[in-house]
């Protein structure tokens, strides 16, 4: 693409913004931790720990470990963020070694990127950081459907900045239109040098070649105990040109956040002895569909019940299976050790249940 038609398109894109929702991140001011507000010891694994939507990623595992947790602290306008601090450093790290903050994308929810086209469109990711220490890391976009990706890096200081990365459009190969993984958005932390060999070129689509996903001069996060990243209002929108964050109400993102996990929920939920003294069948209604068929499990391994007008009791080694479910809710059955005749009417006093349809 010429000079001047990358300019044309800055210029069409700019006044083709999209009205109504404009930020294509899911709680990205970090309202919502339905799991936990806090974990620590992370690093051996993978996993949504804390809040919701944004995933932390590994490699090969790190001898390096970390807490993450919704702290209140923000830049203006803000109450909340998401701080990840390094408990174990990692000084001799393995070539392999990966880890990345991410939040993923359906694919039928970005077919307004235009990706693949000769119309794509431009994509300004803007967000706040600051750590403990002066750092650089990279901001990636990384797409599922093709293997290719685009990295842009970034640095932290010791204050709130707000980073404003605009990435050029990619016209080859178009995201999937389903509810798969199409796209994540990509904060690498952590790297051996598998990924940094390479030569980095910023800004530029390209088929994955891990050895140029990021530069010589990426931090680690684990080169010392003391290591903190703050991170909130992160904001992905069409265009090439950053503009203020779109706050939405608690309620509104805790909605688009339920598509994708809905935890610590059944207090009350119906149930019926299915076998005696084994298995408990119950009705789980959902608050939203969810994006697929969820996978369940349960907060703890002893499961209280009760029964109209009696006393409290106890399901021990529980677990949870699926009996006839669907993305809108279903029966589970909850198996272990307990005292319940078949056909007994039961319900759950406690809040037990996790439905998970992560990317």
């Amino acid at each position: 693409m010429s000079k001047a038609a990358e300019l044309a398109k800055a210029g069409e894109t700019l006044t083709n913004q999209p009205s109504g929702r404009k930020n294509l991140v899911t709680n990205g001011a970090m309202q919502v931790a339905q799991r936990s507000a806090s974990e620590t010891g992370l690093g051996a694994a993978a996993g949504y720990f804390t809040l919701d939507r944004f995933k932390m990623s590994i490699n090969d595992a790190s001898a390096g470990r970390y807490t993450m947790a919704q702290v209140a602290d923000g830049p203006d306008g803000f109450a909340n963020c998401l701080k990840i601090s390094t408990t174990t450093a990692d000084t001799s790290i393995a070539a392999g070694e990966v880890l990345l903050l991410g939040t993923k994308f359906e694919g039928q929810d970005l077919q307004q990127l235009k990706k693949g086209t000769s119309d794509a469109e431009y994509v300004t990711v803007s967000f706040y950081v600051k750590g403990n220490a002066a750092a650089t890391y990279t901001c990636e976009f990384e797409d599922h459907d093709n293997t290719r990706s685009i990295q842009q890096a970034f640095a932290v200081t010791t204050d709130w900045n707000r980073i404003e990365l605009t990435f050029a459009p990619d016209t080859s190969g178009p995201l999937d239109d389903d509810n798969a993984n199409s796209l994540s958005l990509n904060f690498w932390l952590h790297a051996g040098s598998t990924f940094t060999g390479g030569t980095f070129v910023s800004n530029a689509w390209k088929d994955t070649v891990n050895n140029t996903r990021l530069s010589d001069s990426q931090t680690s996060i684990f080169d010392a105990t003391s290591r903190t990243f703050f991170i909130t209002g992160v904001q992905m929108e069409i265009g090439s040109q950053a503009t203020n964050f779109e706050h939405r109400s608690f309620g509104e993102e805790l909605a688009l956040c339920s598509r994708y996990y809905q935890g610590t929920i059944g207090s009350g939920y119906f149930g019926v002895g299915r076998t005696a003294n084994s298995s408990i069948m119950i009705q789980v209604p959902l608050t939203h569909e969810l994006r697929a068929v969820p996978s369940a499990s349960l907060s703890a391994t002893t499961v209280t019940f009760a029964e109209p007008n009696a006393a409290n009791f106890n399901v021990t080694s529980a677990s949870i299976a699926n009996a006839h479910t669907t993305a809108r809710g279903g029966a589970y059955y909850i198996n272990g050790t307990v005292t319940v005749g078949v056909g007994d009417n039961v319900f759950l006093s406690t809040d037990y249940i996790n439905m998970d349809a992560e990317l």
